[in-house]
């Protein structure tokens, strides 16, 4: 069996992995191309180029970026023809993602299957509709979605999020990391995470920054941890190193998939609440018990175009999945580093509320089923 596979962020490299790994269970045989990162790598893929390249999120910031995207999305429509796979799988990043689906279903009859369903009850409602034209199969992550993608005329399995079967530390571990960063008399350890996008760190990370002054003034003895992205790490450290107390960063770069995916574990363990850019991070927050605060920005016209699509009243994951509104948010216009800095203020305060809501998101996800990237390779092979 040939899959040709593409995701063109973190998120959705931690998605191909697990999809891969459950792929080899049921057909030892597989053998995959395509785009990725370092978790589809060690499944086995050999990146076509580097996957940071599709790492842009904004009108504004795609925009100068265009040209070379397009010819991007050309050469991987085409690698797709020539190599012939029984199937084409493609990971979010729709704007890259559909684009290559769209030129592969006019060249020819490849089975598509697109992982992660377009949030059309959050904004832009007819995405489903136009999606339908170049995918025959959506892998969904959340349960209230496949009856979305159905109606516009998709198969669609809900599989459940990754995240959900990740191991977590050991109350030892979580020790072990406090006595090394010296933190152990902390109070408290918040981990602070600007994104894994340029764009995201550029804007967020000064504001993060300077919401910690009135933070640490509160809570002299805060210890700061920013566990950092990859294709960011640099410019994550230059970012930090003017914040009113310079943080430890954890950067994974020269270090192996699994060692830097635990060591990112055991921080989110360790902490006692977190800063963060609105995404995936979420879950992955929920599922070590770690109370939060969301932030995040776009570029101005961006932001101004999203806000009026928008469908609904919140950006974080766990609020959306648990039907709650319990994690409190800045965006767009209110992401300000005073009114995020009594955000965090008033969480230090009191960080129980969050936890019901964290441990039904994860429920709903699919905490106690089978591993989800398995069942995702299961609704892939089932529809072949």
């Amino acid at each position: 069996m040939r899959v040709f596979i593409i995701a063109g962020e973190p998120s959705g490299d931690k998605l191909g992995g697990a999809l891969m790994a459950g792929l080899k269970t049921l057909v030892p045989d597989v053998t995959f191309d395509g785009i990725g990162g370092d978790e589809m790598q060690a499944q086995g893929l050999t990146s076509r180029f580097d996957m940071s390249e599709l790492s842009i999120m904004g009108i504004m910031e795609v925009l100068p970026k265009y040209r070379h995207l397009k010819r991007r999305i050309a050469q991987t429509a085409q690698a797709v023809t020539d190599t012939a796979p029984d199937v084409m799988i493609t990971i979010d990043s729709p704007d890259f993602c559909l684009r290559v689906a769209r030129l592969v279903k006019a060249s020819g009859t490849t089975r598509t299957v697109h992982y992660v369903a377009p949030t059309v009850w959050a904004w832009r409602p007819k995405r489903a509709v136009h999606m339908a034209q170049v995918i025959d199969h959506v892998l969904a992550l959340f349960p209230f979605e496949p009856p979305y993608m159905q109606a516009a005329g998709m198969d669609c399995d809900f599989v459940g999020h990754p995240v959900v079967s990740e191991p977590q530390p050991t109350a030892e571990e979580v020790a072990r990391f406090r006595v090394q960063y010296g933190m152990e008399a902390a109070d408290p350890l918040l981990l602070v995470l600007p994104g894994s996008r340029r764009g995201e760190v550029a804007r967020l990370a000064p504001r993060l920054g300077a919401a910690l002054k009135p933070v640490l003034q509160a809570h002299p003895k805060l210890r700061v941890v920013v566990p950092a992205a990859a294709p960011v790490a640099g410019m994550v450290i230059d970012a930090v190193a003017g914040w009113p107390l310079v943080p430890k960063v954890l950067d994974p770069r020269g270090l192996d998939v699994e060692t830097a995916a635990s060591a990112k574990r055991v921080a989110f363990a360790a902490a006692d609440a977190a800063l963060a850019a609105s995404g995936t991070v979420a879950l992955e927050l929920a599922a070590a018990d770690t109370p939060m605060v969301s932030a995040y920005d776009m570029n101005w016209l961006s932001r101004r175009i999203v806000q009026r699509m928008m469908q609904i009243d919140t950006a974080n994951l766990i609020n959306i999945v648990s039907e709650t509104r319990t994690v409190p948010e800045f965006i767009g216009a209110n992401c300000r580093s005073d009114l995020i800095a009594r955000g965090v203020l008033d969480l230090l305060n009191d960080l129980e509320p969050q936890r019901a809501a964290m441990q039904t998101t994860m429920d709903l996800l699919g905490r106690q089923g089978e591993d989800p990237g398995l069942r995702a390779a299961r609704a892939v092979l089932a529809r072949l």
